[in-house]
């Protein structure tokens, strides 16, 4: 897939070691007081509200066409400037706006947690069919699971904002996960930085055990629901609850 073509920033100014270092060590208020980078945490921002309206758009239409609502709950983020920074030096990239907006893709951040696997690609492939958004990377950690267990859909996907200085795509990455993976990459993530980031090895083990045990659990329940469904209409809602 293209990706969209994005307008030019006048600003192609490189910043000193000097500049560097004291972008670093004052995080986002400094970030926010360089011209070509300031608008930078607002048009993620905007990016992110847009994208999060239609996600309501389609819980809304889900809910009314199916019966149901596939999507338990959404977080967004922002990107911390250090952050940014960091991603930017280890990748070897120049740090000025076209270089943000070129190279960074996940400076806006939604999770969106589900409560089943198929109701995931259902979601996604919605998104791919949408006419407002364009998917532009995905990469499927749920059919391919990280070493370690971790599961995840990472879809990449241009927003398109009408500013005054005319239409700009704008990337926000999208996280995808069952109720089970969400809770198992929180723990992950917990003991990562408990271990600061050295975890033992017998706790890496019991970590991809737990992975395999929360797909299990996913698809087990994906099963109940499959059945409880085929019982029809005229089921006793004693029996469903």
């Amino acid at each position: 897939m293209n990706t969209p073509k994005e307008e030019p920033n006048d600003s192609k100014a490189q910043l000193t070691l000097v500049e560097l270092r004291e972008l670093w060590d004052s995080g986002e208020e400094k970030l926010r007081e360089l011209g070509h980078l300031k608008q930078l945490p607002m048009m993620y921002q905007l990016a992110l509200d847009e994208l999060k309206n239609r996600i309501k758009l389609i819980q809304t239409e889900w809910q009314h066409k199916c019966g149901y609502n596939p999507i338990e709950h959404i977080k967004t983020r922002i990107k911390e400037p250090k952050s940014i920074i960091q991603k930017l030096q280890r990748k070897g990239f120049p740090l000025t706006g076209d270089s943000i907006f070129e190279n960074i893709h996940d400076i806006a951040g939604m999770r969106i947690v589900c409560a089943f696997v198929k109701d995931i690609y259902s979601l996604l492939e919605h998104l791919e069919h949408r006419e407002d958004l364009k998917v532009l990377e995905i990469k499927d950690y749920i059919a391919n699971p990280k070493p370690n267990g971790y599961q995840s859909l990472h879809v990449i996907v241009a927003v398109p904002l009408v500013l005054l200085e005319g239409q700009r795509w704008i990337k926000v990455e999208i996280q995808l996960r069952t109720l089970a993976m969400d809770f198992w990459a929180s723990m992950e993530h917990i003991l990562f930085y408990k271990y600061d980031k050295q975890v033992p090895p017998h706790v890496v083990k019991e970590l991809t055990e737990a992975a395999q045990a929360a797909d299990a659990l996913d698809k087990k329940m994906l099963r109940l629901r499959k059945e409880i469904l085929a019982l029809g209409d005229n089921t006793p809602a004693e029996t469903l609850s």
